[in-house]
């Protein structure tokens, strides 16, 4: 079945999609921008990630949010992009997953990347809007309730699929299904430490610096 996914699409756009989708994804604009305002290294910042959440750690807000908003806009870009490629409804997800991958594992920076949360809520917001939103309010309401950036991120990530799955009138999906899928997983996976630590009832909650 997986494979049906691919007929009658050129390997060249195939590739041009992962390799679009990755390069952007690996653009590491939480690192530029702390270091364009003078705080250096952040990942020598709280927990070290390149992300959103640890640059709030620097008690900046604005820097974070606009490290939300260009992390999140990689993903939905790279979809957009590869959605002007063709027909193809495979080529927007590869394309945002790929990104996710490049922010997570960004060949600019050995491969030691973010946890991609902010980005893949972008690819969906693009790749399907409904499945997106419906994401985003997740990840609002779990961190109203409980405070935890990385429960909330988790939470709204992992639901996702579900959501594409039941979500009939949204175009392919069980394709953007499928997709999502494989990204709660690697969210999942990101987050192996953070899971640990809510277990253990030392993560931080938003807004707390970590020295």
């Amino acid at each position: 079945m997986i494979e049906s996914l691919f007929d009658g699409v050129a390997k060249e756009l195939i590739i041009g999609a992962v390799a679009l989708g990755y390069m952007l994804g690996g653009i590491p604009f939480g690192l530029v921008l702390t270091r364009l305002a003078g705080y250096g290294d952040i990942r020598k910042i709280g927990s070290g990630n390149i992300g959103a959440t640890n640059v709030l750690r620097t008690g900046n807000k604005p820097l974070a949010l606009a490290t939300l908003i260009l992390d999140s806009s990689k993903g939905g870009i790279a979809v957009y992009l590869a959605s002007l490629a063709g027909d193809a409804p495979i080529l927007p997800v590869l394309a945002g997953v790929s990104a996710v991958i490049g922010h997570n594992f960004p060949a600019f920076l050995n491969f030691k990347g973010g946890k991609g949360i902010a980005t893949t809520l972008g690819t969906l917001l693009v790749m399907a809007w409904p499945v997106g939103v419906a994401s985003c309010l997740t990840w609002v309401v779990v961190a109203a309730l409980f405070r935890f950036s990385s429960l909330a991120g988790m939470a709204s990530i992992v639901a996702a699929p579900v959501y594409a799955w039941f979500m009939y009138y949204v175009p392919n999906h069980e394709l953007v299904a499928y997709g999502a899928a494989f990204l709660a997983v690697l969210a999942l996976i990101r987050h192996r430490a953070n899971i640990r630590r809510l277990l253990a009832g030392e993560e931080p909650k938003i807004g707390k610096k970590k020295s």
